[in-house]
């Protein structure tokens, strides 16, 4: 990738490559593009690495909306500020930043609260355009819309994100490994720290041990947990957890005539102080459910359901088992305060993350990482936008 000076292309249309996401489950193209300057309030970045996300081959493969096409799909990267818009002061040209789908505007009721990482100035949704103009930056050659994915589509040289959807870092920090902040890793580790507040010496079980799943099982190791019980359907995936954390497995394809539930409050003599569902299947919650300790236990849903799925729970059983169900977006995490700490646990040796990496590729590759991930040979692959990469 050529490096324009941003002295060169300030304010102007900047033409560079993409892989855009032509149709449903097909592979993605590279072809170059226009990305316009940054608008009011937005940021246009210099992308030097991003990695691939189950929710990445979810939107790839939807052929009704929110899938929408053609889009440039992407949001968990690393990179630079090529230049601002205006009413931008919190980040300069040649900051190193992280973009993150959930945003951090500073200002709201909701931001300002210690309690929820919800912003209500600039509400999530899943939308094609730009968060606050509902507008695309970008165009191919011939003019045509390419519609935008979780506010960051960093499957681009560059690409344009809103000043609330940016993290400023510090640009020391290996980029192969900081871009795992921004979606996967923050989301896991940020569940059991922020929104579950793992206590020490409690017991947590984890329903599904891809990156997420594994991500959880490192943010309970942190918050001093003594048990961390991993279900998968892949025994495999018990070696794999141990390096994070994961003291125990179950097999929830060989459990009998039990239900994992079950198998799981024998184990724990009652239930689990913590349980997080990290597959996005409406069966699963109301396993984690059931085995979530009366009382106090807590269950928490990061996984991403198919649209329009239901949860179907006994009133009774809400009322009598005092336990408590909650969603975690983006594991609870405040962007903006929260990525700088992790990073220090990282530097600092304390969070592990080099050990999710379990592939490299360039950027002409990136159909390949959709291959590793799809065949669940890798947890992140990282892909770099202008580096030779060894296979």
């Amino acid at each position: 990738m050529y490096e324009k000076s941003s002295s060169e292309t300030r304010g102007n249309p900047i033409r560079c490559r993409a892989a855009v996401s032509r149709k449903p489950g097909e592979p993605l193209v590279i072809e170059e593009v226009m990305v316009a300057p940054p608008m009011p309030h937005e940021v246009r970045i210099r992308i030097i690495c991003t990695s691939l996300c189950h929710s990445d081959i979810t939107f790839w493969k939807l052929k009704d909306f929110p899938g929408i096409f053609p889009r440039i799909l992407g949001h968990e990267a690393i990179g630079v500020v090529e230049s601002v818009g205006e009413d931008v002061d919190e980040v300069s040209v040649g900051d190193t930043v992280i973009p993150t789908f959930m945003p951090d505007c500073g200002d709201c009721v909701d931001c300002r609260s210690k309690k929820s990482n919800l912003c209500s100035k600039l509400p999530f949704k899943v939308s094609p355009w730009m968060p606050r103009h509902e507008t695309s930056r970008f165009t191919d050659l011939n003019g045509e819309v390419l519609y935008h994915f979780l506010f960051v589509s960093s499957f681009s040289e560059y690409t344009v994100v809103d000043v609330a959807h940016v993290t400023k870092i510090d640009p020391s920090i290996p980029p192969n490994r900081a871009c795992l902040l921004s979606c996967g890793v923050s989301t896991g580790v940020g569940a059991a720290w922020r929104t579950a507040d793992v206590e020490k010496g409690s017991t947590v079980v984890i329903f599904g041990l891809g990156s997420i799943g594994l991500a959880v099982a490192e943010g309970a190791r942190l918050c001093g947990a003594t048990k961390i019980i991993g279900v998968d359907l892949n025994p495999d995936k018990f070696e794999t957890g141990k390096k994070f954390g994961v003291t125990d497995f179950v097999n929830s394809g060989n459990c009998g005539d039990k239900s994992v539930s079950q198998v799981i409050n024998e184990m724990t003599d009652g239930g689990a102080d913590y349980c997080f569902e990290c597959v996005g299947m409406a069966s699963l919650v109301h396993e984690a459910y059931a085995c979530c300790r009366k009382g106090w236990g807590k269950t928490i849903v990061l996984g991403v359901d198919k649209p329009g799925a239901k949860l179907s729970l006994s009133s009774l059983e809400v009322l009598h088992s005092g336990k408590s169900l909650m969603g975690s977006l983006f594991g609870g995490l405040k962007a903006k305060s929260d990525i700088p700490i992790l990073l220090k646990k990282y530097l600092d040796k304390e969070l592990q993350l080099d050990e999710f990496v379990t592939h490299e590729v360039r950027f002409d590759d990136i159909n390949k990482a959709f291959d590793l991930l799809i065949e669940g040979n890798c947890l992140r692959c990282v892909i770099w936008m202008d580096k030779q990469v060894s296979s």
